[in-house]
């Protein structure tokens, strides 16, 4: 009799347990996202739980949200909320979802640093890839401070940067963003490319400013090396640069196509048509290339360049005053009849 009447309790027991490791089953371990693709979600410091349960909650399937309500209900979440950028990947479970949010195991991503024109460009795309604002990197960036502490100053610290795509959390605070660009341009600026500097009397910082005239002078890949050798003969000669593309970035206009005689009087350190030498920094993040065509500049006579009026982007080199004359002569004539000013 006793033995009958613990079968009728435990039955229902056992039926009931089953229920419930069912149930937490169901919940727990259901995929969450209804997508076939992985949706990334971004937490701030301004999340709390409810805002986060509110950008999952559109891609979620009703068991798994559920889930995941629950998870964070029952362990405090709220409290202990980790920003970062997240995938939510199909077929995924409420529990490792859970685990992944509370344990700040966000995923990377591809930022690809660009060739931009002013910091404040740079800031402002940054800002867009990461959860800095844009405000504050710009504010770093013209900081004589910030830009010492990793040994430039503010004209030169466009040379921190070397385009190239890099793997970085969305989170990362932007002391670890300039490290992260310091240690980058050390190793891009290995023993090589340091020592072919060395031999064109060019620091890397210097290097970097003339590169960045020279991607500004021309998208040609090919002639980059002749430009740059054209640009070092006039260093050496203690020449101006005489490069446009300075007046621009002095003028801070850069939809200009066309320099008058007006604009070479500009006061400014930036103007190579006044002053000797490179000016202070970089007019631009130098491209990898252009960096590298400084490095490997051609070896020629040429001391002037033009570019050419069949407007193909490259250029009439020149030995002398007059060759360049004549080429100029064309180029301005090709502006006037196609009406460009």
């Amino acid at each position: 009799m006793k033995i009958q009447s613990s079968k009728r309790y435990l039955i229902p027991a056992v039926i009931g347990l089953l229920l419930v490791i069912g149930l937490t089953c169901y919940y727990f371990f259901s995929s969450v996202s209804t997508l076939k693709e992985t949706h990334y979600i971004y937490i701030t410091e301004n999340d709390t739980q409810d805002s986060v349960i509110a950008k999952i909650k559109p891609i979620a399937s009703a068991a798994g949200m559920a889930g995941l309500q629950t998870l964070f209900r029952h362990a405090d979440y709220d409290e202990q909320i980790k920003t970062g950028r997240y995938a939510i990947k199909p077929c995924e479970s409420a529990i490792t979802i859970y685990r992944h949010l509370k344990n700040g195991l966000q995923e990377s991503l591809k930022l690809t640093i660009p060739e931009a024109r002013t910091m404040d460009r740079l800031a402002s795309y940054l800002s867009r890839k990461l959860m800095i604002d844009s405000a504050t990197i710009a504010s770093a960036l013209y900081s004589q401070e910030v830009c010492a502490k990793y040994g430039y100053d503010t004209c030169t610290i466009p040379a921190l940067f070397v385009p190239n795509t890099y793997e970085v959390y969305w989170n990362v605070s932007l002391d670890g963003l300039l490290e992260r660009m310091q240690k980058e341009h050390d190793r891009f600026w290995n023993g090589e490319r340091t020592a072919k500097a060395a031999r064109q009397n060019l620091t890397p910082n210097e290097v970097a400013t003339l590169a960045s005239i020279i991607d500004e002078e021309t998208t040609n890949r090919a002639e980059k090396p002749m430009v740059a050798g054209m640009y070092l003969n006039r260093l050496k000669q203690n020449m101006p640069l005489q490069a446009d593309p300075t007046i621009k970035f002095a003028l801070k206009d850069f939809t200009l196509r066309r320099i008058y005689n007006h604009m070479l009087k500009i006061n400014s350190p930036y103007n190579t048509y006044v002053n000797e030498g490179l000016p202070p920094g970089p007019i631009k993040i130098a491209s990898v290339r252009g960096i590298d065509a400084v490095l490997n500049a051609v070896d020629h006579e040429y001391l002037y360049m033009c570019a050419k009026e069949d407007f193909s982007g490259t250029h009439n080199f020149a030995k002398t005053y007059a060759e360049h004359l004549k080429n100029a002569a064309k180029y301005s004539k090709a502006l006037n009849e196609r009406g460009i000013k």
